[in-house]
């Protein structure tokens, strides 16, 4: 059996065995006829209140927090749909875009460019969120379970807040988009270190498709709805990053609404763990680096037998990245067990442990072994990971030592499709 991988922008195909082999793949959706349309409606036939531009003032200055390069949002549609609504009432000189990169590094202008497309970034001021600048920083007190709240001054000013995203689920919030928008995406570093805190990560309802008593959602929710969002758009892409569908309106019964639609397409039962997993981090630019390539692992986590074998492949064309602390934390102690043992005793201090404990949590639990065209195999050793630059052959070997009739599943979209054993979260 041939299977296609997301990989990079090319893809990758591999070759299975038919009767060991089981795909688990989100229900392909066609795009949207009129992406455009979609989104017009969405903005003035909303989920939940008003439509947009009954929400906005003459006069009113704009903060639009928009998703950084490291996701596939189509910002080049989204942000010229509100930009038309808000035609007539608003000057763009008093609009600002905000790009959410929570801890993640800024975007450069070609970047940008690529992302908002030419007319916007001419035409609308363009900022990248940094956590690590105070003075960019406003402080408005404690939300959720004493988490301490810095956001972005720009945002915080704003007279009208717009958040845009898209939703799919995610391995510890439960779903992406929505809040995610407001914090982790325009909060201090402080805010992202104690909403990530080894206590809320661990937790074991700090999982994909979990919003309600998952105490990281909780808090980001509390967050944002406390903090106070005017208006909230998000979209569902299907797996060419084509818009599904789009929801606006109140920012919880709008993404309420998202992540129920997001839930149809992309959880699926199976009935019984598998010896090997192989999966992927949807292709460029979700699999641009190993520290986003964790989701991908994550969700060949939740089907693979205790000890069995997670094939991860993710171009990770920007490495690691070189930036933040996250290579330096995984080699610092000799075996994924070190690492939980030394997260567990001593609190958050660093903006990428919390990747590093998800990741030893797998490590711990299965061998994982990853093709990469960009990390070596030293790279990767250093990273507690195995190295390989054949899959069909690493799954070959991998169901040969597992025994007569052992199973391998192959998730190509990895993180766009999240498995889930009978009996468990759905």
């Amino acid at each position: 059996m041939k299977v296609r991988l997301a990989y990079g922008e090319s893809g990758l195909t591999v070759e299975l065995p038919d009767d060991a082999t089981t795909v688990v793949a989100p229900v392909h959706h066609a795009s949207a006829p009129d992406q455009r349309a979609t989104l017009r409606a969405a903005l003035r036939e909303p989920v939940s209140g008003p439509p947009l531009r009954a929400r906005v003032r003459p006069g009113q200055t704009v903060a639009i927090s928009a998703c950084d390069g490291t996701r596939p949002q189509p910002r080049h549609l989204m942000i010229p749909a509100i930009l038309d609504e808000l035609d007539g009432i608003v000057d763009l000189d008093d609009v600002t875009i905000l790009v959410a990169t929570g801890t993640h590094r800024g975007n450069s202008e070609a970047e940008l460019r690529a992302m908002f497309g030419d007319a916007v970034v001419d035409s609308v001021r363009i900022v990248n969120h940094d956590a690590r600048d105070s003075g960019s920083l406003t402080y408005l007190g404690q939300f959720g379970k004493d988490v301490p709240v810095w956001l972005n001054t720009a945002w915080v000013e704003a007279d009208v807040r717009i958040t845009t995203g898209f939703v799919e689920p995610h391995f510890f919030a439960g779903f992406s988009g929505g809040p995610k928008l407001v914090a982790p995406g325009l909060a201090a570093l402080e805010t992202v270190l104690t909403l990530h805190d080894a206590a809320r990560i661990g937790d074991p309802r700090a999982t994909w498709g979990v919003i309600h008593g998952n105490p990281v959602h909780d808090d980001v929710r509390a967050i944002a709805e406390g903090t106070g969002v005017t208006f909230a758009l998000d979209v569902i892409l299907n797996r060419d990053k084509d818009i599904v569908a789009a929801f606006g309106g109140d920012l919880s019964p709008m993404h309420a609404a998202a992540t129920a639609a997001a839930r149809r397409l992309a959880m699926r039962r199976v009935e019984a763990p598998f010896d090997v997993v192989v999966t992927t981090n949807s292709g460029y630019p979700l699999d641009q680096n190993l520290y986003q390539s964790v989701k991908g692992m994550s969700a060949a986590f939740q089907v693979v037998r205790p000890g069995g074998v997670i094939v991860a492949a993710a171009e990770c064309r920007d490495g690691f990245p070189d930036h933040g602390s996250y290579r330096e934390v995984l080699a610092s102690e000799p075996s994924p067990q070190a690492l939980l043992d030394a997260i567990a005793a001593r609190p958050v201090t660093v903006p990428d442990q919390w990747q590093v404990q998800i990741q030893a949590r797998i490590q711990a639990g299965a061998r994982v072994v990853v093709h990469s065209s960009y990390l070596s195999e030293a790279d990767l050793a250093a990273a507690h990971l195995e190295w390989t630059g054949d899959i069909t052959a690493t799954v070959t070997e991998a169901l040969a030592a597992a025994g007569p009739g052992a199973r391998v599943c192959v998730l190509p979209e990895g993180p766009q499709t999240i498995p889930y054993l009978a009996g468990g979260q759905a």
